[in-house]
């Protein structure tokens, strides 16, 4: 997967120390904000989620998603095919767990989102799915 977005920036815009970052959020949403976890399939609040509105970064508040781009993957995370602004993410290449994927990084303030995967089939217009953990994520209703 070849993107313009694949270096992280030197220093994000948003930016709080290890401390800071503990005590904003909750301990699973640091575990995977902060230290590239991945919460539990089928269990996050927006997997299901047709309501329609933004998807915010749950640890800055940056724009995102759109329900316009989710779609429904079963795979166990909510997925869309494309960031609501191309410039909202940064894409940065994973080897973690012996195998090659592309992590999803919010690019305000460098929090994990998830993994974005290409090739695998869906009736998408980018044909990518951007694997993103409910619990990295704010849903704003549209009004």
């Amino acid at each position: 997967m070849s993107s313009s977005h694949d270096r992280i920036e030197s220093t994000p815009e948003v930016t709080y120390t290890e401390s800071e970052w503990r005590e904003k959020l909750t301990p699973e949403e640091f575990a995977v904000l902060r230290q590239a976890g991945t919460e539990r399939p089928f269990v996050g609040e927006y997997t299901d989620t047709t309501t329609e509105g933004v998807y915010s970064c749950r640890a800055c508040g940056a724009e995102l998603f759109r329900s316009t781009e989710k779609f429904e993957s079963h795979c166990g995370w909510p997925s869309f095919f494309d960031p609501a602004d191309s410039d909202a993410v940064i894409l940065k290449e994973d080897s973690s767990l012996g195998m090659r994927r592309v992590e999803v990084i919010c690019k305000k303030c460098h929090s994990h989102l998830g993994h974005v995967f290409e090739g695998e089939g869906y009736p998408t217009p980018t044909d990518q799915r951007y694997c993103i953990n409910s619990i990295s994520l704010v849903l704003k209703p549209a009004q």
